[in-house]
């Protein structure tokens, strides 16, 4: 299950054009713990001259996984892919801590999901004493802000099927934050669908996407959850038009992800590419294929001044950027921050419980950036940025609030 490391350390000219983009190089100014180092090291590595120590695990776990390296690379080396798998190596070789073990196996059984988070909102609401509509709180005892759990998930408030009176119906999948947490980014897409008169099928049997253990790499949670989920959209996929899903990491993970991951299992990477051709980014999905654009323009919200933010898995590993800038732009005074390409600096489960220095940084430099623009919205569309820059903003005393567009859109579209 990994690729060939030596062939991309190869394929390298060090022409470091990937340097000054690299995320944890702008934390760490280390040419180990830059893309071109990590790929010299995978080389090392390959050719049986490192070792696979505790020094060099730290390093490959350093990496954010941004693909920005990528993305400019004139030889398009898949340095995040290979990252990917050499964590597999060192979970083999390490294991998984105790609280990774924990959470990816809960990742594969939604009924202890379900009760894990109402759990957790008991704890939450007795001990805590939040206000019940609220979506983020601080913790002082490890000074962060994290996401509220809401009194009853997303899956569990509605039918699975819900019928607005039309010929047309689509799926949505969820994410786990949206399902637990955010759960209003799924009201408000149900919703936008409403206006638009399509029936909904909820797929309440969906299980995580993936992507925490891909990114880990617990290769074996990924191969039990993307063959499940792969099994049950097959079984409705013919029934719908689209599988829309309002969070780019889960999206891209089943889009893009599911087929890297089964490069070594022909059968199941080919089931992988038919069922992306059906998955869609919500804002794309909605651009590309109703008539919001022209309903939108019939709204007036232009005095909100809000700016955006490209999450990682949308812009580019989805090509996903215009569309929602577009839909948002006919409501809201639109206003681009100096790099909204930047990673926000969520980097994935490692790197928030073990390496939350340098989130907090990157995160710090995504702060300013979002005061700069005097904004009172910063807007993506995916949830784990949602949960880093909310702290980020936090911690930086910034005033502007976090929204996902579908929020936005489905509040323009009430506004009659």
């Amino acid at each position: 299950m990994s690729f060939n490391y030596k062939v991309s350390s190869d394929v390298c000219i060090q022409c470091a054009k990937c340097v000054p983009t690299c995320t944890i190089h702008m934390a760490n100014p280390d040419e180990t713990t830059s893309p071109r180092g990590f790929i010299a090291l995978l080389g090392e590595y390959q050719n049986g001259k490192l070792e696979l120590d505790h020094e060099v695990k730290a390093i490959f776990e350093s990496c954010f996984l941004c693909t920005n390296c990528v993305d400019v690379c004139p030889k398009k080396i898949p340095t995040d892919n290979l990252i990917e798998n050499i964590r597999f190596d060192i979970v083999k070789k390490f294991g998984l801590s105790p609280h990774k073990k924990l959470f990816f196996s809960l990742l594969k059984n939604r009924n202890a999901m379900d009760l894990f988070f109402k759990a957790g909102y008991m704890f939450q609401s007795c001990g805590i004493k939040i206000k019940e509509d609220i979506v983020s709180m601080r913790l002082p005892i490890i000074k962060r802000t994290v996401p509220a759990v809401a009194k009853k998930s997303f899956l569990n408030s509605n039918p699975e099927f819900i019928d607005n009176g039309s010929k047309k119906t689509v799926a949505i999948f969820i994410g786990c934050l949206a399902n637990y947490n955010y759960t209003n980014i799924g009201n408000s897409l149900l919703r936008i669908l409403r206006h638009l008169d399509y029936n909904v099928f909820l797929a309440k049997s969906q299980l995580c996407c993936g992507a925490p253990a891909y990114f880990t790499g617990d290769f074996k949670t990924v191969d039990y959850l993307s063959k499940y989920n792969i099994e049950y959209f097959e079984s409705f996929i013919n029934e719908v038009e689209s599988i829309i899903i309002p969070e780019a990491t889960c999206s891209a993970m089943i889009r893009v992800d599911y087929s890297h991951y089964f490069h070594d299992q022909p059968d199941w990477q080919i089931r992988a590419k038919n069922i992306s051709k059906n998955i869609f980014l919500a804002t794309e999905w909605l651009y590309k294929f109703t008539k919001i654009s022209k309903i939108l323009e019939t709204r007036d919200n232009q005095n909100i001044k809000i700016t955006y933010h490209d999450p990682c898995h949308s812009k580019k590993m989805q090509g996903v950027y215009k569309e929602p800038r577009e839909l948002l732009a006919k409501n809201y005074s639109l206003t681009e921050m100096e790099n909204p390409n930047q990673c926000c600096g969520f980097g994935g489960v490692t790197i928030q419980t073990e390496k939350s220095d340098l989130a907090q940084k990157i995160g710090d430099l995504k702060a300013e950036m979002i005061r700069e623009t005097k904004t009172e919205i910063v807007s993506a569309e995916c949830s784990a940025c949602r949960v880093q820059i909310t702290d980020s903003l936090e911690r930086n005393n910034i005033s502007t609030i976090f929204r996902n567009p579908i929020e936005l859109i489905a509040d323009a579209l009430d506004e009659r």
